[in-house]
């Protein structure tokens, strides 16, 4: 067997990483999320109850607008499982759970009925919003929403963002951050 010359195997551990890279930037979302301190794009999608929901709706309020990709599935249990569990602690903060996903109010319906979920599940079969949010996994054949979360401060205004979660810890990590932002400056 003719052996090939190194340049020729860095030629294709180079070509191999330039093409993860490009899957992994269309896997995870862009970069043009809504920055912090800017106001969080509004916006109105159907809940899973048919009613249209509005993020000026929760004016004076914390909302935790949590993009997720796609109903029933392990990660996405997860995820909505412990904001549930949470959600007495999200009321004493004067916060909101509102999580977005592309499938519809139907699906949604099904997953809360299923995993009994009692906050808002909004449906984005247009993709608007997560595209507002900067939050599209373009999986080539399927686009999905990303795995992210902003939260929204009382006034509107977008305080933090998570374009990378631990589904296991982010509603700890999320509660820990509006604890934060609560305190009173010093």
């Amino acid at each position: 067997m003719r052996k090939r010359p190194m340049w020729m195997a860095i030629g294709v551990a180079l070509a191999a990483l330039a093409l993860l890279a490009a899957l992994n930037a269309n896997l995870r979302g862009g970069d043009k999320s809504p920055a912090v301190g800017a106001p969080g794009p509004d916006f109105t999608l159907n809940s899973q109850d048919g009613k249209a929901v509005s993020l000026h709706d929760f004016k004076g309020k914390w909302v935790v607008l949590y993009f997720y990709p796609k109903d029933m599935t392990t990660g996405c249990t997860i995820e909505a499982h412990n904001f549930q569990r949470d959600l007495a602690k999200y009321d004493a903060k004067n916060a909101v759970i509102l999580g977005v996903s592309m499938q519809d109010e139907k699906s949604h319906q099904e997953f809360c009925a299923k995993e009994s979920l009692t906050f808002k599940l909004l449906a984005d079969t247009n993709k608007e919003v997560s595209e507002k949010y900067d939050s599209v996994m373009n999986l080539g054949v399927a686009k999905l929403s990303a795995r992210h979360t902003y939260l929204i401060g009382p006034n509107g205004v977008v305080r933090k963002v998570w374009t990378s979660v631990d589904v296991k810890t982010h509603s700890e990590d999320v509660l820990a951050s509006i604890s934060e932002l609560q305190k009173p400056a010093s």
